[in-house]
């Protein structure tokens, strides 16, 4: 996978520095383990990449089930960005928007981003991303974006099968996962390079709004255990999902704060 993957990557910057294991604990461990001991000049852009997870990571501490030689298991580590500790969690919407346009493109069936950054196909997850930051001083030491994209996998856990799908499920297709890795790489350098210049989303906003699976749909926060319901209406610059309230009050909600669901359904 590695060789075939640096053969096709027409990046300029990003993942021309390929790490790769048949097998690791989690992506997102061996690139921090990396990024400790290692420099900006020889890790910066650095992409993490697996054939199989034994300890894949979710958000909230959740597991991320890993089967060998199915899907995309991979980090790109970013050394000391330029980029406020405040705004790097905007990176995770980057990454979604990211994903989910590499899979419209190689499957020719769209994606939607189910906000902050879940990429979903037929209302299912084929997309997983977790973004971790080491703060030195003021700045980040270094930012690891983990990243599981399901490809090509058939079956899921049971408790699953009703959230989860994969690219292949979706099209009927087996599909190159070097195709898929290389186009969200190529959109990510993209994006992120538009990013660095507001440091903010105000230059992909239209973009990713146009992906927004929640956009202009009844949803539902649950905070603490409390529920309350409005509709969202797109995000801010900053990744913020505005929803409006029946009172006619918009509330910013922030991704760590709430979880965000549809009236019936997950999406």
């Amino acid at each position: 996978m590695q060789k075939e993957l640096e053969k096709q990557l027409q990046t300029r910057w990003m993942g021309k520095k390929v790490f790769y294991r048949e097998e690791t604990e989690s992506t997102i461990t061996w690139a921090k383990e990396a990024a400790k001991a290692g420099s900006r000049e020889e890790l910066d852009g650095a992409l993490f990449l697996a054939e199989a997870q034994t300890g894949g990571k979710g958000r909230m501490g959740r597991v991320w089930t890993s089967p060998p030689g199915q899907n995309i298991y991979m980090n790109l580590l970013l050394m000391e960005p330029e980029i406020s500790p405040m705004n790097a969690a905007s990176l995770t919407l980057v990454m979604g928007l990211s994903v989910a346009q590499a899979a419209t493109e190689v499957t020719g069936k769209k994606a939607g981003i189910k906000w902050p950054n879940d990429v979903v196909m037929s209302g299912k997850k084929i997309c997983g991303i977790l973004t971790e930051m080491q703060i030195s001083g003021n700045m980040p030491k270094y930012i690891t974006i983990g990243v599981g994209i399901n490809v090509n996998q058939k079956e899921f856990p049971e408790e699953l099968q009703d959230k989860a799908t994969s690219l292949m499920l979706e099209t009927g297709e087996i599909l190159v996962r070097e195709e898929v890795a290389v186009k969200t790489l190529e959109y990510f350098e993209k994006n992120y390079e538009k990013f660095l210049e507001t440091q903010d989303l105000s230059r992909l906003k239209a973009e990713y709004e146009a992906l927004l699976l929640n956009q202009n749909q009844p949803v539902r926060l649950i905070e603490k255990g409390v529920e309350s319901r409005g509709i969202a209406r797109g995000i801010t610059e900053k990744g913020e999902l505005l929803v409006e309230f029946e009172t006619g009050e918009i509330r910013k909600v922030l991704s760590g704060e709430v979880s965000v669901r549809g009236l019936y359904s997950y999406v």
